[in-house]
């Protein structure tokens, strides 16, 4: 029972990255955000957007308040391409798997190289 749903997320994932690269002509979401994956419900009425958005920060909140502002806009180019009878509803949420790779990623660098590591984070470095 539950193939069906992961087939649809997956279709939403690649439609909806498609929509917002290249039919969506914000320039705070258009280069900036990546669909990383989709969670739907069992009944196909909901699905949440994970995204990862390549900016830090105030364009980061900006990214993700266009996104929301898309959100009609998605549905709308959406529905002709997934030929579900009704268009689960979206919603977009912030990933940070991303930058917690590169955290981990940063962190084994300085460990082969034997650098200190600042188990606080990056940010006592810069003061």
């Amino acid at each position: 029972m539950k193939i069906r749903p992961e087939r649809v997320a997956h279709l939403i994932r690649r439609e909806i990255a498609e929509i917002l690269s290249s039919r969506l002509r914000d320039p705070r979401v258009s280069h900036w955000v990546s669909v990383t994956d989709v969670e739907l419900s069992g009944d196909l009425s909901f699905a949440r957007v994970f995204v990862s958005v390549l900016a830090s920060g105030p364009e980061c909140e900006q990214t993700l308040e266009a996104l929301e502002r898309a959100t009609p806009f998605v549905r709308r180019e959406l529905a002709p391409r997934l030929g579900l009878r009704e268009v689960p509803g979206i919603r977009f949420v912030l990933d940070p798997s991303i930058e917690r790779g590169a955290r981990v990623e940063d962190l084994l660098r300085k460990l082969s190289q034997g650098e200190p590591i600042d188990p606080e984070g990056e940010e006592g470095e810069e003061a």
